[in-house]
């Protein structure tokens, strides 16, 4: 079931169009990678579900109603561009921003109490905000986002100023909070994060969905049967053996290992290549080398997009 229906929402300013007619299914209890090159229309969308703005033409249902204002209390937003108030101590400022979610003081102050303590903060409630690094800040932002429990999540670049430690403590809340029932929309320029969470992804390019659907079914459909094969032998008896459907594209020697990339025409020719070279050399492994998210991304973004709505084709593996 659908948490979040965004249905051919269209959202210009003046002359420039920012989304144009873009249709997104985002399901309950999922993380959803939000993707695309700045200025490609993905802040006018998080905009337009957070109801900062609305859409010149198409429909949000939250949850099969119509979007509206009850529903912000249960949406939680934490934007690129953080807005903490340097001024105020850290604990004065999560209880201000938890009661504005609806929360009582107390409620607020037991939970906040239960947050401080799993990152390790309990010693911050009275320090400044201008006196904590942007990591902490972005520390204390992020659960000042997710402490009222919202359905919907929206993290924009969720990751920004954290090292690798807190970076993985980050990712595993995300994680929890799909799990204990949250749906995420997570907006970011890591790829190896859209692939390490995210359950769904759609790409908007030049204000249009170019590319949709689960991260496991795209990188397959993108698959362009290209293996790695590393064995020891004589790298002329392995050309040899070698026919028509398949290409060298690179070769490197590693110690007494030879590793051979090859693409092949289908990916069941590699089973008959594999009977043929094994006469010839010893085969320590075989794996085929699927495409990252990046390199997809990159991909369809530097296609060249069509001139008129007419030639426009989005592609969706629904």
């Amino acid at each position: 079931m659908d948490l979040l229906h965004i249905k051919r929402v269209y959202k210009s300013y003046a002359d420039h169009v920012a989304l144009h007619n873009v249709s997104l299914h985002i399901k309950e209890q999922s993380i959803f990678g939000l993707l695309g090159p700045n200025g490609a229309g993905k802040t006018t969308l998080i905009r337009i579900i957070n109801q900062i703005t609305g859409p010149d033409k198409g429909e949000i249902f939250f949850q099969k109603e119509k979007l509206a204002p009850k529903h912000i209390s249960q949406i939680g937003y934490l934007p690129e561009e953080r807005g903490l108030y340097k001024k105020m101590k850290v604990g004065e400022q999560a209880l201000y921003l938890a009661q504005l979610k609806g929360m009582s003081k107390g409620e607020a102050k037991y939970k906040l109490n239960q947050w401080f303590e799993k990152f390790e903060i309990d010693g911050w409630w009275d320090k400044k905000v201008e006196e904590l690094s942007k990591g902490m800040a972005q520390k204390v932002q992020f659960i000042t986002t997710v402490l009222h429990e919202p359905k919907l999540l929206i993290l924009d670049e969720p990751f920004s100023g954290f090292d690798p430690i807190n970076t993985n403590l980050i990712k595993k809340e995300i994680l929890e909070l799909r799990d204990k029932g949250s749906t995420i929309i997570f907006s970011t320029h890591n790829m190896e994060s859209v692939e390490e969470i995210c359950d769904d992804i759609a790409l908007i390019n030049k204000s249009r969905k170019i590319l949709d659907g689960k991260v496991s079914e795209i990188k397959e459909a993108y698959k362009s049967n290209i293996f790695e094969i590393v064995f020891v032998g004589n790298m002329i008896a392995f050309s040899t053996a070698l026919w028509t459907a398949f290409e060298i594209l690179d070769k490197k020697q590693v110690d007494n290992r030879i590793h051979v990339k090859i693409r092949a025409n289908k990916a069941s020719d590699v089973n008959e290549l594999l009977q043929v070279i094994v006469t010839q050399v010893q085969v320590i492994s075989v794996h085929e080398l699927t495409p990252s998210m990046n390199d997809i991304f990159i991909q369809k973004v530097q296609e060249v997009m069509p001139e008129t709505l007419e030639e426009q084709k989005e592609v969706s593996f629904e």
